[in-house]
């Protein structure tokens, strides 16, 4: 005797990061930037890596959390970019207390080099980009002013 088909389970819905150095915490918690630091010279980095770059150590990294605020080193307002990114925005590099700089987008202000100045305190942000094919939140980290 044939078997009645069951119905598939929906799949659960996650979170995944646009880039691997972008954690969210599994348990609900603040999402947050990784990042690694070296046990024999305490260089620090964005991300995971392989070797210190500053003393050539291949001994594995320390994982650390890094700070979700920051200083706006350099911006650009970026008005031409590729098809269906909509423009203007500013993309800028974040310094952040660890010795770290992130390329990151800042949201929240108006586009216009009057809103922005260098030095200028910011916080990390988090938001659903869009979904992907199997229905997931695709998740985006950017800098506002704090």
């Amino acid at each position: 005797m044939a078997e009645a088909p069951t119905a598939e389970k929906p799949q659960e819905k996650t979170q995944k990061p646009i880039v691997p150095f972008l954690r969210i915490p599994a348990d609900g918690g603040k999402p947050y930037l990784q990042g690694s630091r070296c046990k024999d010279c305490g260089a620090t980095y964005l991300g995971g890596r392989m070797a210190c770059s500053k003393c050539f150590s291949t001994e594995p990294m320390e994982d650390i959390k890094l700070s979700d605020k920051g200083e706006l080193h350099v911006f650009s307002i970026v008005h031409q970019s590729a098809p269906g990114v909509p423009t203007p925005y500013v993309a800028a590099i974040v310094d952040l207390p660890e010795g770290v700089s992130v390329r990151c987008n800042i949201a929240g202000v108006e586009p216009d080099p009057q809103n922005l100045k260098f030095g200028m305190p910011v916080q990390m942000t988090t938001e659903t980009i869009r979904t992907d094919r199997e229905g997931n939140d695709v998740v985006a980290f950017s800098f506002r002013p704090a």
